[in-house]
């Protein structure tokens, strides 16, 4: 298979450097597309020389290049759907730099956006995609002072939040580990501060996202549900800047500056201090305390050549919590170094290396009784890929990926037993994949793709087989570097258009994912300490098979975007774990796992205004989504944990005057699955609970209400500093949504009962940002 892959790579480089050797171009126009409002890159944007009736269309981080045979000064036009167009005159004599930003429309009054310009939601063939940029996110309320992109993420329609408070989320039915979470293009495996209610992404470094629900990317692979795509600030200033706000819980800062006229760079850090402010509590029994988190994001990009550009990106975050007697700390590390390469005004490639690390980390020690249990997981990923586009029906993305993933699942030392380790896992993971958009009409617009994906599972490793009764059979050793295992999975994607009009579109399409890694976590809340574990002998890769289609409207000269959406989805060696399930420190993991099919539908309504004084977006999804694992539930059908039929989210932002804005949120959902003891068996006084079906009740609906409201003191002052205050109430009117329901018994009396936390009642704070 990996001889396969090296005579695929080595021809689709050889077709390449061929296709390069070609052209004749003398002259290169190349730069970046950036929003001059906010300095965030443009993807998609227009550019056009008039004389020589050549354009293109930047790419998603707003990098352009255009290759010009003689010189001269030619006139140049710029335009992107809700922004100013603009014209240019340039004299190009050689390679030549031109970074050009655009004003929105939004701001001026005096400019008319009217129908014939489509937006991008009518026109992008890709069904389920939700944008948002950091300017939008950071109109929402914050939650402890932070405003967060994964809480963000959690208001978009089909998304729903996994618990109170927390930065984890299900999309569609699918679990947590089935979203595909990339921070510059590297994996993320956990998202989560503090326990998971805050997220690991500063906002002051993040640029903008993209969340596509299901119709993934043919490029990207590995997950059923989603893949939130994040990306930080790419841009080049003029001079040194600085970005940053003080909490209640938190601060953070964000330089920004040029070397030279080629280069630039961004190092940014954040810090929490919760344990400092409960210590100030005067409570004795805190003292010991320790409850906080930082994060440091660093970036550098520089321009090797008019056709080349670099970019280093890093990020390094760490958790700590505990007390005296116990604590545990988590951290992610992620690096990636991008070359990317413009053959021609027709054909781009990018080349990467990826580094993404995850661990953490349990100590206890009590009376001397000290045990330490230390897990990682560590993905290093190769990754080409290449935009080619030849005419309007000959739109080709092309490339392919190789990954290899290490997984430690545990390393335990006790003073007793000395050390305990479970043995770690090994697996290469290839991809090649191939797309194209083909423009069949003014109207009709086809793309389809191929993924295809090799997994290895490698030794050093033992492999069980068990019987009808979850014993080993026997078992298999495999020495170190044997690949001892091998899947093969081929992944179609086909999506259409038909534009009605400049402002109405129909959208459908079929996509099959494949998935090799997942989590072991038998809640819905999540913890850092889950498990990761790759699919083998006896774990099948999950495999969903979606169809969705859509309808898409656009209102009052583009000012109101409407859609209506509708999916299906059928899930094969869906996993669960049995009642009891034994997770951690477990070298047999497989015998508590339980795999059968699952489904899930939905419908999706949204209207969004994006501009005017009052703007924000009103959502309803209606969805279900069901198991059937033998097994589990005596074999019948039963309730995902991520069923939540009824959720109405609506975020509003009011400008008052440019010195003052109201946001708020309000969100309703179903409340969520659960098994409840239906009844109790007693054995010498001492009662037992009885649970019938899996999931067959439900915790009470959740439903909360956030505010915010933002001062600019001197919005309009030509001084560098800008500030802003930001006031938000989290639970503006006291919901009492459960975080955790526990049972226990009366031991008098034997009555059994449930007993629920709340985490959180109303809870202001108060944020001081800056920038200069």
């Amino acid at each position: 298979m990996i001889v396969k892959l090296v005579i695929l790579t080595c021809l689709l480089m050889c077709g390449i450097f061929s296709l390069a050797q070609n052209e004749s171009f003398k002259y290169a126009l190349q730069g970046r597309i950036t929003d001059r409002s906010s300095g965030e890159s443009l993807s998609r944007a227009s550019i056009y020389i008039v004389e020589q009736k050549i354009g293109t269309v930047a790419d998603d981080e707003g990098n352009y290049s255009l290759f010009i045979k003689e010189p001269g000064i030619y006139t140049v036009q710029i335009s992107h759907i809700g922004f100013e167009n603009r014209t240019l005159r340039v004299p190009v004599s050689g390679s030549h730099t031109l970074d050009i930003d655009l004003n929105s429309n939004a701001f001026l009054k005096e400019i008319i956006v009217t129908g014939k310009n489509s937006s991008d939601n009518i026109a992008r063939p890709n069904l389920g995609v939700e944008r948002l940029s950091i300017s939008q996110i950071r109109k929402l309320p914050s939650f402890m002072g932070e405003v967060d992109l994964m809480k963000a993420i959690q208001l978009l329609p089909g998304v729903h939040a996994g618990n109170e408070g927390s930065t984890g989320f299900s999309v569609r039915g699918g679990n947590p580990d089935q979203n595909l979470v990339l921070l510059d293009n590297t994996t993320v495996y956990n998202a989560s501060h503090l326990m998971g209610f805050f997220s690991i992404f500063n906002n002051d470094v993040i640029s903008d996202l993209e969340l596509y629900k299901g119709d993934i990317p043919v490029k990207y692979g590995g997950r059923l549900s989603s893949l939130l795509d994040i990306r930080t600030i790419d841009r080049m200033p003029e001079r040194l800047t600085a970005t940053g706000g003080i909490g209640l819980i938190s601060s953070r800062l964000v330089l920004q500056g040029p070397i030279g006229e080629k280069t630039s760079w961004l190092i940014g850090g954040r810090r929490s201090y919760a344990d400092m402010m409960i210590k100030l509590s005067g409570d004795k029994s805190l003292e010991e305390l320790v409850l906080y988190f930082y994060d440091l994001n660093a970036k550098i990009s520089h321009r090797l050549s008019s056709r080349d550009f670099l970019s280093f990106n890093a990020y390094y975050g760490r958790d700590n919590f505990g007390v005296d007697v116990f604590g545990v700390n988590y951290g992610n590390t992620a690096a990636s170094l991008t070359l990317t390469h413009t053959f021609s005004d027709k054909l781009y490639g990018k080349y990467s290396v990826n580094f993404s690390n995850y661990n953490y980390g349990v100590l206890t020690d009590i009376e001397g009784a000290r045990i330490q249990w230390d897990a990682s997981l560590h993905d290093l990923m190769l990754r080409t890929d290449y935009s080619h586009y030849i005419n309007k029906y000959l739109d080709f993305s092309y490339g392919l990926t190789a990954t290899f993933h290490r997984f430690v699942p545990g390393n335990v030392e006790t003073p007793d037993y000395g050390k305990y380790t479970i043995p770690r896992n090994l697996a290469m993971e290839h991809a090649v994949y191939w797309s194209n958009q083909q423009e069949l009409s003014d109207k009709l617009v086809l793309r389809y793709g191929l993924r295809w994906t090799m997994f290895h599972n490698i030794g050093e490793a033992t492999v069980y087989r068990y019987n009808e009764n979850d014993v080993v059979a026997d078992s298999v050793t495999y020495k170190s570097g044997q690949i001892y295992n091998s899947f093969n999975a081929i992944e179609p994607r086909v999506g259409l258009i038909y534009k009605f009009s400049q402002s109405s579109s129909f959208k459908a399409n079929y996509a099959r994912n494949v998935q090799f890694i997942q989590l072991a976590n038998s809640s819905s809340s999540g913890s850092p300490l889950d498990i990761w574990f790759f699919s083998g002998p006896n774990v099948k890769p999950q495999q969903v098979d979606m169809v969705s289609a859509g309808y898409f409207q656009n209102l009052m000269n583009n000012t109101l975007e409407a859609s209506l959406e509708v999916y299906y989805k059928q899930m094969n060696n869906i996993i669960d774990f049995k009642d009891h399930a034994d997770l951690i420190l477990n070298k047999q993991l497989e015998k508590e796992l339980r795999i059968g099919k699952g489904k899930a539908y939905g419908i999706e309504l949204m209207v969004k205004k994006n501009s005017g004084r009052i703007n924000g977006f009103v959502n309803y999804t209606y969805s279900h989504a069901e198991r059937t694992i033998p097994g589990i539930n005596d074999g019948k059908t039963y309730l995902s944990p991520y069923d939540k039929p009824h959720n109405l989210k609506i975020a509003l932002n009011y400008e008052l005057s440019d010195k003052f804005s109201l946001s708020a949120t309000w969100i309703y959902t179903t409340g969520s699955p659960i098994t409840y003891p239906s009844g109790r068996f007693g054995i010498k006084n001492e009662y037992f609970p009885i649970y019938s079906g899996r999931n067959d009740s439900r915790r009470p609906d959740y439903h909360r209400l956030d505010l915010s409201f933002n001062y600019k003191p001197n919005p309009k002052s030509a001084k560098r500093w800008k500030s802003e205050w930001n006031i938000s109430i989290y639970n503006a009117y006291d919901r009492n949504n459960p975080y955790m329901i526990t049972y226990g018994y009366d031991h008098k009396s034997g009555i059994p009962y449930a007993e629920s936390t709340y985490l959180f009642g109303v809870l202001p704070s108060i944020t001081y940002n800056f920038k200069f």
